[in-house]
């Protein structure tokens, strides 16, 4: 049920500064300085060959002392327990949490720099999830199943973005942030009268942000998908990273979310998708949200094109489930409906038999677009 305490504020929140651009992250120490001297930065070690050496020197030769805290790969509460304990250890113990990777790697460090009342600043290596802006964290259990979301009472203090380290991600990165971001404005849309992240009602600016989120992405998604599998820095690519981390971040956390999110929450129960990224997920989560909006054949299209387009799942088959049994798409859609799910954020008849409907009908739509394209 949509605002049952029928809030009347209207609330926008966001990061302190966000900073974009080619060799930012040479230039970290500029914008980290203030946060402190001793960060703890949170990084795995594929992103530590690729940029962790890089920030390090770069943080080192500007007088800081960063401790490197290894991710082991999952922002689960022992993980995050873990690497907390490493920050108080240090001798002095760390100031500042300094996030360097993908999602998970993000969502662990705001909770430890929640956790220890610390600043944190967040520098995505792709640009494949909008989790680098907002006041929140999707936690998981060790095996990777959804576990919560966590709440913060404030966001990053610093999000920047190196894009000539997001380029050199595989393209499937990008095409994952295409489909966590094109949910923002399809889900903002349709529960504008709920309770936002922030516990109030969506403002204009959060409305206009959500449309320009989505316009930048079927202006740009597949230009700037092409210019990622070449490496190149281009207008495009920078555009549409931009909508995925800023716009989307922003969009989804002082818009909402509805179902699409739910139906994702829903699908971390199979372990035949832990293999996914979350955008992968979200994106056939999304395909649900327009047929439960009742969209028109002719806009759904538009949609499934752009999908298709930057190879985002849009049936089973495509998710991974070749084979899939009634049970385990039972479990999706009671996942789905569970209790402060952000489904309950919709203004319509929700129950479990609709979000199971939602995802047959959505597989059903995504198998005869793809049928009826092949053959154009």
């Amino acid at each position: 049920m949509p605002n049952p305490e029928k809030i009347t504020e209207k609330v926008f929140q966001s990061p302190s500064k966000y900073i974009q651009g080619p060799s930012a992250l040479k230039n970290a120490a500029r914008y980290l300085s203030p946060l402190g001297q001793r960060p703890l930065v949170v990084v795995d070690n594929i992103v530590f060959e690729i940029a962790g050496k890089t920030l390090l020197s770069a943080l080192s030769t500007a007088g800081m002392n960063p401790t490197r805290g290894a991710f082991t790969g999952e922002a689960s509460l022992q993980e995050i327990g873990r690497l907390a304990d490493i920050a108080k250890s240090s001798n002095p113990p760390c100031d500042f949490i300094i996030a360097l990777g993908g999602g998970k790697t993000i969502d662990t460090s705001k909770q430890i720099a929640t956790d220890l009342h610390l600043p944190v600043a967040v520098l995505p290596t792709t640009a494949s999830t909008d989790a680098p802006c907002s006041a929140l964290s999707v936690l998981y259990t060790p095996e990777g199943e959804f576990h919560k979301y966590s709440f913060f009472e404030k966001n990053p203090n610093i999000v920047l973005v190196d894009t000539s380290i997001v380029v050199k991600a595989p393209a499937r990165f990008l095409a994952a942030g295409i489909g966590d971001a094109l949910a923002t404005n399809v889900e903002a849309r349709e529960v504008r009268n709920s309770p936002n992240f922030g516990k109030g009602l969506p403002t204009a600016v959060s409305v206009a942000i959500c449309s320009k989120c989505e316009e930048i992405l079927f202006q740009y998604g597949q230009q700037a998908l092409e210019a990622n599998k070449a490496q190149a820095l281009t207008p495009a690519f920078e555009a549409v990273v931009e909508a995925n981390t800023l716009l989307s971040g922003l969009g989804f956390e002082s818009g909402g979310l509805a179902a699409a999110h739910a139906i994702h929450d829903g699908l971390t129960s199979l372990p035949e998708l832990h293999h996914l990224m979350h955008g992968e997920k979200v994106n056939f989560g999304t395909v649900c949200q327009l047929l439960l909006s009742n969209t028109p054949a002719e806009t759904l299209d538009r949609y499934l094109k752009l999908m298709v387009s930057v190879g985002l799942p849009v049936t089973f088959e495509q998710l991974g489930l070749k084979e899939v049994r009634d049970e385990d798409l039972r479990k999706v859609a009671r996942l789905a409906c569970s209790p402060g799910e952000t489904i309950w954020n919709l203004d319509v008849v929700i129950n479990e038999d609709v979000a199971y409907g939602l995802l047959k009908a959505a597989d059903a739509v995504g198998r005869e677009y793809l049928a009826r394209t092949s053959k154009a």
